[in-house]
């Protein structure tokens, strides 16, 4: 008898949804959606919308099971969401949906669940190492915000273990950043790495570099919009403008010297992952060595963190591929 399941990935710019049919040892997509978050006020208006164009709510095709992975922490199987004002429950959402298993679990925890459905071609390596077999793995990555997973071998696989690691307070190495961090904390209460590392971090950043005008004389430019991260890019890259260049290689550094602060901390030598929307457009930025000069600069630990392979996910789909994998696993406990 064939299951049907629905799986989604849930941010604070997109949320991408898939329905998939497992029959015996076949498993095949059916039908998928992307949404704009912004656009819902909730998102059980989405999954509505969803079971509506797929015909689930019409036909005999109910979804046995459902897992959705999620920007922002889980407590007790409910969220609230960190960049939209949404409050998800797995209770209420299997309730109201007549779904019988539902499972909410961080975006990034999806992310590193994902990473075992990746191939060689998915990933972009920065520092090849040497792998430890079963050994501590994090993913981390900025997009919208900065998300963080550690991964540890339990069993016959990796469980993820989900982090708010993108909250922890960013530390400056450099003389250029403590007078970054002493711009942003005119502006914030709390610094987080979030703050910086992330699409409205890199325009703190442009903002920040632009904001002293002997920095770039002559080169005006209007204060950008919280979240202009694509803006920047595009600056930096098309129209090789000075400010976007310098923020972009500031942000890089910082980026690298915290991938570097995560690995040490967790003696990842089974891999870093690098994930989140932003990397994979400024690959050829990220490949040119100040972001491993930056996570490799650890001091008396400079060799081994030169020993600890860094990867690049290029996959977009990771933390949906992550949340199918999951729903996939719960179909077992519900028949």
């Amino acid at each position: 008898m064939s299951s049907y399941f629905i799986y989604g990935d849930i941010g604070g710019t997109k949320t991408l949804l898939r329905t998939m049919v497992s029959d015996k040892d076949k498993t095949e997509p059916c039908y998928e959606w992307r949404y704009d978050s912004q656009a819902y006020a909730d998102f059980n208006e989405i999954l509505a919308d969803f079971l509506d164009k797929t015909g689930m709510n019409k036909t005999n095709r109910y979804p046995t099971s459902a897992c959705f992975g999620i920007a922002g922490p889980i407590v007790s199987q409910r969220a609230k969401l960190t960049n939209l004002p949404w409050l998800m429950d797995a209770s209420a959402l299997a309730t109201e949906f007549s779904i019988p298993k539902v499972k909410l679990i961080n975006d990034f925890e999806a992310v590193a669940i994902g990473i075992e459905r990746l191939s060689r071609n998915d990933l972009a390596t920065l520092q090849w190492g040497v792998a430890d077999a079963q050994a501590m793995r994090v993913v981390l990555g900025a997009g919208t915000g900065m998300g963080v997973a550690w991964l540890h071998w339990q069993g016959d696989r990796y469980i993820p273990l989900p982090t708010e690691g993108g909250h922890i307070e960013f530390a400056p190495t450099t003389s250029l950043q403590m007078e970054l961090l002493d711009y942003l904390m005119k502006k914030f209460d709390h610094v987080s790495v979030e703050r910086i590392l992330s699409g409205p971090g890199l325009t703190n950043i442009f903002n920040f570099l632009q904001n002293d005008s002997t920095r770039f004389p002559g080169i005006v430019v209007n204060e950008l919009k919280e979240d202009s991260g694509a803006i920047i890019t595009k600056l930096a890259f098309e129209q090789k403008h000075p400010i976007a260049q310098q923020a972009l290689e500031l942000f890089v550094e910082i980026y690298g010297a915290y991938a570097g602060n995560l690995a040490l901390l967790g003696l990842c030598r089974g891999g870093v992952y690098i994930a989140g929307g932003i990397a994979p457009r400024i690959i050829d930025t990220l490949m040119k060595g100040s972001f491993m000069h930056a996570f490799c600069n650890k001091g008396r630990y400079t060799g081994m963190m030169s020993e600890i392979p860094v990867h690049v996910i290029m996959n977009p789909q990771v933390g949906l591929l992550g949340a199918g994998l999951e729903a996939q696993r719960l179909i077992s406990n519900c028949t």
